[in-house]
């Protein structure tokens, strides 16, 4: 799919005190090791997540999160001129980068739409558009870089992967269609805090 925008940005647009309440409600939460889904290139489960990602995450849906963010998505749906047709947020992600974590390169949306029950409201859907919230000072942790690799946007460069230094600002958000290749660089020192939310809609036609 050939777009004039691969990414939509907004500068500290969450103001800090909801971000702060985010972190301190995911803080209360119980985490876990975070997993990743299927290998969707070469059709297998990861086996060792490890090698693909290591992180700490916890799941949150709690309407007022969504009340501050989702206005974001839609605006950056019309900015960017990608108008997908979406209808639902699945649980935000509140992800936890400490020293030595991070997420390599993949995409939020999978070969398939979601095979649930009828009655799901995720059933027969994808994953169209993701959202990324930085939560933390930049000043609190080194490394964690969120890197885009536009690798569908001229084939012939050798090197398309970018810095997504735009969002490094606390309350800073990027939008993008969750086929866009990504990663978290390792943390090198402190704690990195973030939240990620995926919309999902029926396939494209």
């Amino acid at each position: 799919m050939n777009l004039k925008n691969y990414l939509w940005y907004f500068k500290k647009a969450i103001p800090e005190r909801i971000c702060d309440d985010i972190v301190k409600y995911g803080h209360q939460l119980q985490d876990k090791a975070a997993t990743t889904g299927f290998d969707s290139d070469k059709k297998r489960q990861i086996k060792d997540v490890r090698k693909k990602r290591k992180s700490d995450i916890v799941w949150m849906s709690s309407r007022w999160i969504y009340r501050e963010i989702q206005p974001y998505i839609r605006l950056a749906n019309i900015n960017a001129g990608w108008n997908f047709q979406w209808d639902y947020s699945e649980a935000c992600q509140f992800t936890k980068y400490k020293k030595g974590q991070y997420y390599d390169w993949h995409r939020d949306s999978f070969d398939r739409p979601y095979q649930r029950e009828s009655n799901d409201p995720t059933h027969g859907k994808i994953r169209k558009l993701s959202v990324t919230v930085t939560l933390s000072d930049p000043k609190n942790y080194k490394g964690g870089e969120l890197e885009f690799d536009l690798r569908d946007r001229d084939p012939n460069k050798k090197s398309t992967h970018i810095k997504c230094t735009e969002i490094l600002s606390k309350g800073s958000l990027v939008v993008f269609p969750s086929f866009v290749w990504h990663r978290v660089r390792p943390v090198k020192s402190g704690e990195r805090n973030s939240l990620v939310i995926w919309n999902l809609g029926y396939p494209f036609q």
